[in-house]
């Protein structure tokens, strides 16, 4: 058997019995113990005061978050409202010009109507009264000629009677009846023709010479057998009267003549002025209908522009309410976060203060109502003259000191079971059996809480760094997101203005091309004009001559030769048809210089509206492109300067994660062997401790 131990079981003694029933009222009242310990108060005080502080803490990094994201957005926000309010303004102006423009352009194009409009009525009325007295002139000289042509009728076969009559040489046509009848004509022949009073006279005079010549070769016949010829006399008679009446019938051909020229010229006046009025009634009639057209136009498009106008003014004043709105909104939040963030920080620093205070004055309380001494171990002894009680407590705390080494896995508790067993047998049958034991175990609850102090700290530093340097480095990434995309968005942006301002700088140069081309044209008709003119001019004033010296040398009646009246008059004719051809094709001529005219200046004029509005949006486009240029060169430096930060944090984060990864891994479990072995540790100095209470 062993050393010190009998061979013969003996019954247990009375000592050993009462020790036994001590020990084991000792095992329980630590269990009682050990049971209360585990709902301590005061531990759970502790537990529910760290609990908050990581809630508060968690809220304060998702209130953080919340509140970055809401910056982040009022940023945007207050930058597109900024972009959308100066679109705005500078919409506004350009559309308050366009307004202007084609308020201007409706009062000239009014102006131009209403002028339009009173030439036309009165070239209408000039035409109508031409037309009028045309018509008269017409209607006279019908009358007119039918008058001379009437008279000289019956002159040619008056002169023809008396002359047929006069070649017969006898005295028979002056006989009484004969007589009568040609007096009767000639008289009738008086009383119808417009000859003058001269003339009428004359012919009157030899009327009723005739007549009493009748009398009286009524009277003759009785004195024919006395001898008296009287033939002579009344053939001189005769020859009087033809030659007043061819007198007469020269001056009612020529009287007609001179009628038919003015009826020739007055009808080529008349086609002149009737063709020159209707030209410009129909010229005037299409100005006035393009005019009207381009007065509608002005005002649709100025109504246009208005309503655009009122709209874009709407929303400008509603961009800067919202921004008003948003300024005010996104301030209250800050305030409102700035509040909370301090409201935070006081609670949690109330937090730490009252952990702070609980952990160090509560100590020794808490060992009174909550820990091992609350009962002793020897008080359920029978006496403390038990001398193997030193020994039962020390082999008690060996054993439990050993156990927890094997549960927790530790060799420095191990070791410690080894010195408490050497300590507890060289400290028998001293004054203080457990001195020794009980500053072991306190340096190595000492040690164990400081390395615990030790890795709590470093765990907190590790999370703190950790979740600042994380936050930082989403908080830049978030940056450098968003610069980019800007600076993308600007860029894109800049190149379409640029791309459009490019596609307007050609059509400008296309439309001062074709400006040029019109003004070489137009310098070209104008010259084509003015020579064409004055070779019309020329053409009408040589006919005019011509007709004049023609119509002058065939007027004359005391020629030396026998004029060509027949061709004469055939040339005149061809040459008034000539200057009725040439007076026409002076008046289209002149008349399409002035369309042409009136045609250039108002397209002209489009063009110098077209060429303004374009001039202007280069302009705009131009600023507004080297504006996003400017804005993106400054976010690229903005850029560079959050890479820069944001490769500085990920090189901190690069180093801390490598610092950290360990602690974190093995962290909880060292936490949870630590807690234990002080745990341990504890109690079973609370075991000796209640030995020497």
């Amino acid at each position: 058997q062993g050393e010190g131990i009998p061979t013969n079981r003996q019954p247990p003694s009375r000592a050993m019995k009462l020790f036994s029933l001590a020990f084991a009222a000792g095992l329980a009242a630590a269990v009682a113990v050990a049971d209360k310990g585990a709902t301590n108060p005061i531990s759970k005080v502790i537990q529910l005061l760290s609990d908050l502080q990581g809630k508060v803490i968690k809220e304060g990094e998702d209130a953080q978050k919340l509140y970055n994201e809401a910056s982040e957005w009022c940023e945007d926000r207050a930058r597109d409202l900024g972009h959308s309010i100066k679109t705005g303004e500078a919409e506004v102006e350009t559309l308050g010009a366009k307004i202007a423009e084609e308020a201007a352009t409706a009062q000239s194009l009014t102006a131009k109507v209403d002028e339009l409009a009173g030439g036309i009525s009165g070239d209408e009325a000039d035409l109508k009264a031409a037309t009028e007295i045309r018509e008269h002139e017409q209607k006279d000289f019908a009358t007119e000629e039918s008058e001379l042509v009437e008279t000289t009728s019956m002159l040619e076969r008056a002169v023809g009677i008396l002359e047929r009559e006069m070649d017969k040489h006898s005295s028979s046509f002056l006989q009484s009846k004969n007589v009568q009848d040609v007096a009767q004509a000639l008289s009738a022949l008086v009383q119808a023709s417009g000859m003058t009073s001269d003339d009428a006279g004359r012919l009157t005079a030899l009327i009723q010479g005739g007549a009493s010549a009748s009398d009286a070769a009524a009277d003759a016949t009785d004195d024919a057998e006395l001898g008296a010829p009287a033939a002579a006399e009344y053939e001189g008679h005769s020859g009087n009267i033809v030659d007043t009446l061819k007198d007469i019938m020269d001056k009612a051909q020529a009287q007609l003549g001179e009628a038919r020229k003015k009826e020739t010229s007055n009808l080529q006046n008349f086609e002149m002025l009737k063709q020159s009025l209707e030209d410009e009634i129909r010229f005037g009639d299409k100005d006035l209908t393009e005019s009207k057209k381009g007065l509608a136009a002005s005002a649709q498009s100025k109504a246009t522009a208005e309503g655009d106008l009122e709209v874009t003014s709407k929303d400008l004043a509603s961009d800067k309410d919202s921004k008003a709105d948003l300024h005010r909104s996104c301030m209250t939040k800050a305030e409102d976060f700035e509040a909370e963030t301090k409201s935070r920080a006081e609670e949690l620093k109330a937090l730490a203060e009252a952990k702070k205070v609980i952990l160090e004055a509560t100590g020794g309380a808490e060992s009174v109502s909550y820990g091992l001494n609350q009962v002793s171990f020897l008080q359920t002894a029978s006496g403390a003259e038990l001398a193997s009680s030193a020994d039962l407590a020390n082999f008690e705390v060996v054993r439990m000191v050993r156990d927890l080494a094997r549960k927790v896995g530790s060799a420095a508790l191990a070791q410690l079971a080894n010195r408490i067993a050497v300590a507890a047998h060289s400290g028998a049958g001293t004054s203080d059996p457990f001195g020794k034991i009980k500053g072991l175990i306190g340096d190595m609850i000492l040690k164990l809480e400081s390395e615990a102090a030790a890795a709590t700290t470093k765990k907190e530093y590790c999370d703190k760094e950790l979740s600042e340097t994380n936050a930082k480095e989403q908080e830049k990434s978030a940056e450098l997101r968003k610069l980019t995309s800007k600076i993308d968005q600007m860029s894109a942006s800049s190149s379409s203005l640029k791309a459009e301002v490019a596609d307007l700088q050609g059509e400008l140069a296309k439309l001062a091309a074709a400006q040029a081309e019109m003004n070489k044209m137009r310098s070209s008709e104008n010259s084509a004009f003015v020579s064409n003119k004055a070779d019309m001019e020329q053409g009408l004033s040589g006919v005019k001559m011509a007709l004049k010296i023609l119509s002058e040398y065939y007027a004359k009646e005391d020629t030396a030769h026998a004029s060509a009246q027949g061709a004469g008059a055939g040339i005149i004719g061809l040459l008034e048809v000539v200057e009725s051809d040439f007076s026409k094709d002076l008046a289209e001529i002149v008349s399409s210089e002035e369309t042409a005219a009136s045609t250039h200046e108002r397209e002209t004029k489009e063009n110098q509206v077209e060429k303004a509005a374009k001039t202007k949006d280069v302009e705009h486009k131009q600023k507004e492109s080297a504006h996003l240029d400017k804005e993106s060169s400054e976010m690229s430096a903005d850029r560079s300067s959050v890479q820069a930060q944001l490769d500085a944090i990920m090189e901190y984060l690069s180093k801390i994660q490598q610092q950290c990864t360990e602690v974190a891994e093995k962290y909880s479990d060292r936490k949870g062997k630590r807690e234990a072995e002080i745990i341990g540790l504890k109690e079973a100095l609370q075991i000796l401790e209640s030995e020497t209470a």
